[in-house]
């Protein structure tokens, strides 16, 4: 009763806070998109490379699933063309432009860099919150990329990307939200139409094209713009520390360690498989304290003989492999549920025709 209690006077005064942040969201959104502006009428103005470019990006904060998705364009592109992926490498405790190498760290370049460089073993990987710099800097390599990916970079209009790609979640697509703070978004909707192509991404499997077909009313894309649809999969066999199935955690205490946006998905995918775990959950791209590693690893050590493993994300994994041992994470993939020959054909087709006119 008490925790009852609590949720409801906590939801509350999240709510109030909300409301009050209200005009600070219209002031929000009417800075951004005075900004938006200036970009469009070329007041201010943005730098177009001859290295094709392809942004993924959204329009509000949280995961969408930008890391799965540059990941599918990795494995897509990876075998006809030399690669860069270029990210600010949020959180990061470093500044500046740096190229990925063995002495990099999630701490140096951000999870998600370091999470593509220790899968991607052919590909550049660098970081820079000046993009513009970053690219210049790509450029001039003597073995320079075919193509940079921008992860992440939907705003950052200083580079005008070649082709970009926009994501927004099943469960929050941006015309249902509002600005910051009140809501989660970094800019108005009508920021949408920048996009070449618009993912609906964290899609229920099952989900038909009657659903899609509402979905896609309320976008309202632009009739260049085609839309996609995708799920997230999850691999059944867990790496790290040794490789272990999930069908052999059933009926054993494990615990789950996530400092994701959105772990929702991740926990409806363990429930479904009959595992029985603990959920430790902390903020998305979350810097682990020493303190906070010793309760991890006290809380696996408390949990009966009848122990399965410690689990966690592959994001969270390269952030705390070094700290803890007996560790093991669960990839994911973005799948299409359908139309993927076509996704595939327009971002082939745009990497071709660029390559040739370099």
């Amino acid at each position: 009763m008490y925790k009852i209690c609590y949720l409801f006077v906590f939801s509350l005064l999240v709510n109030l806070l909300r409301k009050i942040a209200y005009p600070f969201s219209i002031l929000y959104g009417i800075i951004t998109s005075i900004r938006n502006f200036l970009y469009d009428v070329e007041i201010l103005k943005a730098t177009k490379f001859k290295t094709p470019t392809i942004v993924v990006g959204n329009l509000s904060v949280g995961g969408t699933g930008k890391t799965p998705q540059i990941e599918y364009l990795i494995r897509l592109l990876q075998n006809d063309y030399k690669i860069a992926i270029l990210s600010r490498g949020y959180k990061r405790k470093s500044k500046g432009f740096i190229i990925a190498d063995k002495t990099s760290s999630a701490e140096s370049i951000g999870d998600e860099p370091f999470q593509y460089y220790k899968k991607f073993k052919d590909i550049i990987v660098c970081v820079d919150s000046n993009r513009t710099n970053a690219i210049q800097q790509l450029e001039a390599l003597k073995d320079a990329p075919e193509i940079i990916l921008l992860d992440d970079a939907f705003q950052h209009r200083k580079v005008k990307a070649g082709f970009t790609i926009l994501l927004t979640s099943y469960n929050n697509i941006y015309v249902d939200d509002i600005m910051l703070p009140t809501g989660n978004l970094r800019e108005y909707p009508s920021g949408a139409k920048r996009a070449n192509l618009i993912i609906v991404t964290k899609c229920p499997s099952n989900l038909n094209e009657v659903e899609q077909n509402k979905i896609i009313a309320k976008l309202k894309p632009l009739s260049h713009q085609s839309v996609f649809f995708t799920t997230i999969s999850y691999d059944n066999e867990l790496k790290g520390d040794s490789k272990i199935d999930l069908e052999d955690l059933k009926n054993k205490k494990n615990i789950l360690v996530t400092g994701i946006a959105n772990p929702q998905p991740l926990i409806d995918f363990l429930n479904d498989k009959g595992l029985i775990f603990k959920h430790l959950k902390y903020s998305d791209h979350h810097n682990f304290t020493l303190k906070e590693i010793k309760e991890i690893k006290n809380a696996y050590q408390a949990i009966s003989t009848n122990k399965g493993t410690l689990l966690t994300t592959e994001k969270d994994y390269v952030r705390i492999f070094t700290k803890i041992k007996k560790l093991h994470y669960i990839s994911i993939k973005t799948s299409f549920i359908n139309h993927e020959n076509d996704f595939k054909t327009s971002i082939t087709s745009y990497v071709e025709q660029s390559t040739r006119n370099r």
